[in-house]
Protein backbone atom coordinates (compact mmCIF):
# COMPACT_ATOMS: atom_id res chain seq x y z
CA UNK A 1 0.00 0.00 0.00
CA UNK A 2 1.00 3.58 -0.52
CA UNK A 3 0.23 6.31 1.99
CA UNK A 4 0.42 9.89 0.74
CA UNK A 5 0.36 12.70 3.28
CA UNK A 6 0.04 16.33 2.17
CA UNK A 7 1.55 18.99 4.41
CA UNK A 8 2.93 22.50 4.06
CA UNK A 9 6.66 22.99 3.79
CA UNK A 10 6.61 25.23 6.87
CA UNK A 11 4.47 22.92 9.05
CA UNK A 12 6.29 21.92 12.22
CA UNK A 13 6.09 19.20 14.85
CA UNK A 14 7.95 20.70 17.78
CA UNK A 15 11.08 22.20 16.21
CA UNK A 16 11.29 19.73 13.32
CA UNK A 17 9.61 20.06 9.91
CA UNK A 18 6.47 17.92 9.91
CA UNK A 19 7.52 16.06 6.75
CA UNK A 20 10.80 15.12 8.44
CA UNK A 21 8.97 13.92 11.57
CA UNK A 22 6.77 11.68 9.40
CA UNK A 23 9.77 10.20 7.57
CA UNK A 24 11.67 9.56 10.82
CA UNK A 25 8.62 7.91 12.41
CA UNK A 26 8.18 5.72 9.31
CA UNK A 27 11.84 4.74 9.58
CA UNK A 28 11.52 3.92 13.31
CA UNK A 29 8.42 1.84 12.46
CA UNK A 30 10.62 -0.06 9.98
CA UNK A 31 8.29 0.62 7.07
CA UNK A 32 9.59 -0.35 3.63
CA UNK A 33 10.21 3.21 2.42
CA UNK A 34 9.35 6.89 2.60
CA UNK A 35 10.12 9.85 0.35
CA UNK A 36 9.32 13.56 0.42
CA UNK A 37 8.38 15.48 -2.71
CA UNK A 38 8.30 19.28 -2.78
CA UNK A 39 5.59 20.82 -4.90
CA UNK A 40 6.14 23.80 -7.14
CA UNK A 41 2.64 25.18 -6.75
CA UNK A 42 -0.56 24.45 -4.88
CA UNK A 43 -3.23 25.56 -2.45
CA UNK A 44 -5.06 24.04 0.48
CA UNK A 45 -7.65 24.95 3.08
CA UNK A 46 -6.56 28.60 3.09
CA UNK A 47 -7.28 28.89 -0.66
CA UNK A 48 -4.04 30.87 -1.04
CA UNK A 49 -1.90 29.73 -3.96
CA UNK A 50 1.70 29.04 -3.01
CA UNK A 51 4.21 28.94 -5.85
CA UNK A 52 7.92 28.92 -6.70
CA UNK A 53 7.48 31.49 -9.48
CA UNK A 54 9.98 34.32 -9.13
CA UNK A 55 7.48 37.14 -8.56
CA UNK A 56 5.57 35.15 -5.99
CA UNK A 57 8.11 33.29 -3.85
CA UNK A 58 6.64 31.24 -1.05
CA UNK A 59 8.09 29.33 1.87
CA UNK A 60 4.84 27.42 2.35
CA UNK A 61 4.98 25.17 -0.69
CA UNK A 62 3.05 21.91 -0.73
CA UNK A 63 4.96 18.80 0.31
CA UNK A 64 3.88 15.20 -0.29
CA UNK A 65 5.26 12.46 1.95
CA UNK A 66 4.86 9.03 0.36
CA UNK A 67 5.22 5.90 2.51
CA UNK A 68 5.02 2.31 1.23
CA UNK A 69 4.65 -1.05 2.94
CA UNK A 70 2.10 -3.83 3.32
CA UNK A 71 -1.48 -2.79 4.07
CA UNK A 72 -1.64 -3.63 7.78
CA UNK A 73 1.60 -1.78 8.56
CA UNK A 74 0.55 1.28 6.59
CA UNK A 75 -2.85 1.40 8.30
CA UNK A 76 -1.20 1.10 11.73
CA UNK A 77 1.12 3.96 10.79
CA UNK A 78 -1.86 6.16 9.80
CA UNK A 79 -3.18 5.73 13.34
CA UNK A 80 0.18 6.93 14.70
CA UNK A 81 0.16 9.95 12.37
CA UNK A 82 -3.06 11.25 13.91
CA UNK A 83 -1.04 11.87 17.08
CA UNK A 84 1.44 13.99 15.11
CA UNK A 85 -0.86 16.02 12.84
CA UNK A 86 -4.21 15.80 14.63
CA UNK A 87 -7.39 16.59 12.74
CA UNK A 88 -5.56 18.40 9.95
CA UNK A 89 -4.38 15.12 8.44
CA UNK A 90 -4.81 15.12 4.68
CA UNK A 91 -3.83 11.68 3.50
CA UNK A 92 -4.95 8.79 1.40
CA UNK A 93 -4.02 5.16 1.13
CA UNK A 94 -4.13 3.24 -2.11
CA UNK A 95 -3.06 -0.13 -3.37
CA UNK A 96 -0.03 -0.21 -5.64
CA UNK A 97 1.74 -2.82 -7.69
CA UNK A 98 5.45 -3.12 -6.98
CA UNK A 99 7.54 -3.41 -10.15
CA UNK A 100 11.24 -4.17 -9.81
Amino acid sequence: MRLTVLVGEGDLHGHRPLYSEIVHRAHRARLAGASVFRGIEGFGASSLIHTTRLLSLSEELPVAVVVVDVAERVRAFVAELREVVGETLVAWVDEVEIVR
